[in-house]
């Protein structure tokens, strides 16, 4: 029996809408090979990281339809996240999972009392994702050709392989690796207290590039404005396709004042939460490539109106981490995209990204094109499903 249509025909005659049966939440930490550190660990800010919490959801419809989609969190939040996807979830059965956008309002209006920024965006996002999932699905379309494609593949570069805590030549290893795995671009994290260390290990892995192969840095916003005006200027000869998080990540007109004052582009936008707080780098031209995670402002929904007022700008975009989301929406993306390699997640899923020639490609499979693979029930530390409508 084909599933039941959301549109009406060409007669008028109203189709049957086929509605949310169940919804399926898990919280799952997936560990790291080895625990990793970037500035903010040096700093004594946070403590090294071992592992990412990933919040799951998985919307089955009346018709046996399913969405997947996936949010997640770094060091602690991951059963904050989990514990609002349940006070959530219920909201969502016997719902047409077609209105994705009003149905992303329902939700942020049932936590609009703890702020819609932060957990309670960053629960939405599991389930936006997994409504979007299922539309492309049952389209058979990729989400990213769905959302309107502009190419198939974007440039990417890795960062895992340039965590402060691996000594030069173990970076200089992983460059070489990554670059071999048809990778097309270096990350390097920079922010220690001795900035003098952070310029020569940036030089060195220049040097090992050659000058044709992009190379960025990430502060994780651990240099004051003077700082990094100065490291700037001192890294300018290194060709850098973007210094990143060099400031606060709410200090909107520190990185406009940088960006107008070094010839290195600035990127930004990783930390922020909301639509709200993405369009202060917007409308202040803080950045060059705007740094938006889908997971932390809440998934597809409010990072289409992100990329869109960046579009405005002529501003590039650079999505932050969970390359498994960003290569769709990149790839949907007008203007100069990049992707960031992280394999983090990989071994929670039964797929892997094609990565040829400097480009991640973005998957055919119809939807996201991931699915969690039977080894992530190893590290599942919570799951319930929700058949109940909230009222």
């Amino acid at each position: 029996m084909p599933p039941r249509a959301y549109c009406r025909t060409t007669q008028g005659r109203d189709l049957a809408v086929d509605k949310i049966a169940s919804v399926e939440i898990g919280l799952y930490e997936v560990p790291l090979k080895k625990a990793l550190s970037d500035a903010k660990v040096l700093t004594g800010r946070q403590k090294a990281l071992s592992h990412v919490d990933m919040l799951t959801a998985l919307v089955r419809t009346e018709d046996g339809q399913e969405g997947f989609g996936f949010s997640y969190s770094l060091r602690a939040g991951g059963r904050a996240l989990y514990a609002h996807a349940r006070d959530l979830a219920g909201f969502l059965v016997g719902e047409d999972p077609a209105d994705i956008g009003r149905l992303w309002e329902k939700l942020a209006w049932q936590g609009a009392s703890v702020a819609r920024t932060g957990v309670t965006v960053q629960a939405i996002a599991a389930f936006d994702l997994a409504l979007w999932d299922l539309k492309a699905r049952r389209c058979g379309l990729p989400l990213g050709k769905l959302l309107g494609a502009y190419r198939d593949s974007v440039p990417c570069y890795n960062t895992s392989g340039g965590y402060l805590n691996a000594e030069l030549d173990e970076v200089l290893a992983n460059v070489d690796r990554s670059l071999s795995a048809g990778i097309g671009g270096i990350k390097l994290k920079v922010g220690q207290p001795d900035v003098a260390k952070d310029i020569g290990r940036v030089e060195a892995v220049r040097a090992h590039l050659g000058a044709g192969v992009p190379l960025m840095v990430d502060a994780n916003q651990q240099w004051d404005f003077t700082t990094a005006l100065r490291a700037g200027r001192d890294l300018e000869a290194c060709r850098l396709t973007w210094m990143e998080e060099p400031l606060a990540a709410y200090d909107y007109e520190g990185h406009a004042r940088l960006s107008e004052r070094l010839d290195t582009p600035i990127a930004t936008g990783e930390m922020l939460s909301s639509v709200a707080e993405v369009s202060n780098l917007i409308d202040g031209r803080s950045v060059t490539f705007l740094q938006p995670d889908a997971p932390r402002i809440g998934g597809v929904t409010p990072f289409q109106k992100v990329a869109v007022m960046a579009e405005a700008r002529r501003m590039k975009l650079a999505p932050h981490f969970v390359m498994e989301i960003h290569i769709h929406l990149a790839c949907a993306y007008p203007l100069e995209s990049w992707v960031e390699h992280i394999e983090w997640l990989e071994p929670a899923f039964n797929e892997r990204i094609r990565i040829s020639g400097g480009q991640m490609h973005m998957p055919t499979a119809p939807g996201l094109g991931f699915s969690l693979a039977d080894a992530a029930a190893q590290w599942r530390a919570a799951q319930e499903t929700v058949r109940t409508a909230a009222y």
